[in-house]
């Protein structure tokens, strides 16, 4: 007998996020146009390749826009699971954007370094800067609570993007700042390169998350834990479980697991059980669906999977019974 329980719908709050990549855009358009007059104030290859950065955020935050909006939209008979996949897109395209940005950023430096010039009006440069980095930092906090609220990879990695460039644009104009003081040109194409080598791990990581949530990843051990924790609740009882198996899509959650009964239950019995045990995980990790298989523990062939699929903890079901699935076979 199998049990599925889905979570609400999280459709429903998906409009309440596009909002938040409309501010990403919004606030990326403004950056633009200030770190670009920065640069063109102090011909600085250091505010250039901040504003470069900035060119990025610009175009992930239209990328999040897009997936969001595919996220947002309900199962179908093509997509029964949702479409909530598309967000790993997103953050991975803003982590190929972001290697993109350092290579340019690089390039610039090195050949600014070959052939070096004078940073010009440096004060202005450096307030105009600031202002644009104010206004990232803002947006960055803005972006990362609604991400962390609403599980959303897209919104908390384009927070943690915005972030770097926060610390880029400070690093940027500390460096600008020591050729004010020194009359050291090559710091600037110096500070730039930094940057560039900073904001590639920030791409590698974006690019490496969304590949474990696109290759349907398990859940974090934390979060297993939660599971076997519940399921470990009941072993007093003579519940069994095995094949605990989990996956991630965008906000989603999902869970499936066989949970073993005694054979002498009622339907209803057994099912009283079932409906407990997935209240209890979904109070605790929100937005999961659970499916449940239910068997009755005397039955040897309920054991068949665990032997020739091992998931999760491998030796699970043996910890819990006592014994293998082949004593179970041969009894």
């Amino acid at each position: 007998m199998t049990h599925q329980h889905r979570a609400p719908a999280v459709a429903q709050q998906r409009p309440s996020l596009i909002r938040f990549a409309w501010l990403s855009i919004a606030a990326s358009v403004v950056i633009i146009v200030l770190k670009t007059w920065a640069y063109w104030v102090t011909d600085s290859v250091g505010l250039l390749s901040d504003a470069l950065e900035s060119v990025v955020n610009l175009v992930s935050a239209c990328a999040m826009l897009v997936a969001l909006t595919i996220a947002a939209r309900p199962a179908d008979d093509d997509h029964p699971y949702g479409h909530d996949k598309a967000e790993y897109f997103s953050s991975g395209l803003e982590g190929g954007m972001i290697l993109i940005a350092a290579l340019a950023i690089a390039a610039a430096a090195i050949d600014r370094l070959m052939h070096p010039r004078p940073v010009e009006q440096i004060g202005l440069g450096l307030g105009i800067s600031l202002v644009a980095s104010a206004i990232n930092f803002a947006v960055a906090r803005v972006l990362l609570a609604a991400g962390r609220q609403h599980d959303s990879l897209p919104l908390e990695a384009d927070a943690h993007h915005l972030m770097t460039d926060v610390w880029t644009s400070l690093g940027v104009l500390a460096g600008v700042g020591m050729v004010a003081l020194t009359g050291w040109n090559w710091l600037d194409p110096a500070v730039a390169i930094a940057v560039a080598i900073n904001i590639v791990w920030t791409g590698v990581d974006l690019l490496r998350r969304s590949a474990l949530g696109l290759m349907d990843t398990a859940l974090p051990a934390q979060e297993q834990a939660v599971i076997r924790g519940i399921l470990d609740s009941y072993a007093n009882d003579g519940i069994r479980y095995h094949a605990l198996r989990t996956r991630r899509s965008g906000p989603r959650r999902f869970v499936s697991m066989h949970v073993l009964v005694p054979g002498a239950w009622t339907v209803a019995h057994g099912h009283d059980l079932i409906e407990t045990i997935e209240q209890q995980v979904r109070e605790r990790l929100a937005n999961t669906t659970i499916t449940v298989h239910m068997e009755p523990l005397e039955d040897p062939r309920a054991w068949h999977d665990a032997e020739i699929e091992p998931v999760s903890t491998p030796g699970a079901a043996d910890a819990l019974t006592g014994t293998s699935p082949r004593a179970h076979r041969e009894s």
